[in-house]
């Protein structure tokens, strides 16, 4: 564990609540997203003559962080493609934008089958959180939260969960906005200067800066740690486990 610094006391000191994303933040989902979406787009490019392969940095620069279906949009996009949008139940077989969506679900779905461990790190700044009286939620773009927070063995902390369904419900748009973020504080009656965001996704990060939280706390989990402050972080670590005294 690294030395704790005023900068890192103070990213949380007095705040009322933490809002926290869920993949690459509490578990190590993050990981999982990115080799499903990278099975889902090798399939589909080996049909598309003459169209660069999908390469890691894409889902840092097209995906991660977003709403499921917009990261289809925007990779798609990146090739210069585009497809249907289809319905939203599309069959997976289908190549319409909620048919890859739904494909790429079903690889995570049968990945995350055999459970999740989350970050021993997450885990105690988390439960430090609530030692400390703080409330928090989980705000997340997938629509799979409820069901890895269950894997993980920690969905009896969080009463409140912002995923994508919820967003969809409440016509909310995902992130780079705050929306997502600034309805979890309204749900936990709170004031979003009250509220820590803490994410490791690019979008995510200027989610919270674009909205008025009381901080950002950016966790590298393979973004980069400038790449974060860049986009909003108030500060930068490797795992929470390093904002504990």
């Amino acid at each position: 564990m690294t030395q704790q610094t005023a900068a890192d006391t103070a990213a949380w000191t007095g705040a009322a609540a933490i809002l926290f994303d869920l993949d690459g933040v509490l578990t190590p989902t993050a990981t999982v997203h990115e080799r499903a979406w990278q099975e889902l787009f090798d399939g589909y490019l080996a049909s598309q003559p003459g169209v660069s392969g999908y390469s890691e940095s894409d889902y840092f620069d097209h995906i991660d962080g977003k709403p499921r279906f917009d990261g289809v949009r925007d990779f798609l996009a990146s090739r210069g493609l585009t497809l249907p949008e289809g319905p939203l139940d599309d069959d997976p077989s289908n190549d319409t934008v909620q048919g890859l969506g739904n494909r790429k679900n079903a690889i995570f779905n049968d990945i995350v089958s055999a459970g999740v461990e989350p970050f021993e790190g997450s885990v105690r700044f988390l439960q430090a959180a609530l030692g400390r009286g703080l409330k928090v939620a989980v705000v997340s773009s997938s629509r799979n939260a409820p069901a890895v927070l269950k894997a993980a063995g920690l969905s009896h902390h969080f009463a409140v969960v912002v995923d994508g369904v919820v967003a969809a419900e409440r016509g909310l748009p995902g992130k780079p906005s705050p929306a997502t973020y600034e309805y979890a504080a309204k749900l936990l009656d709170l004031s979003s200067s009250g509220c820590v965001v803490v994410e490791d996704a690019v979008s995510g990060v200027q989610a919270g800066h674009a909205g008025s939280f009381h901080s950002v706390i950016g966790v590298d989990r393979g973004a980069g740690r400038q790449t974060l402050l860049d986009a909003g972080a108030t500060l930068v670590v490797n795992d929470l486990q390093e904002l504990l005294p």
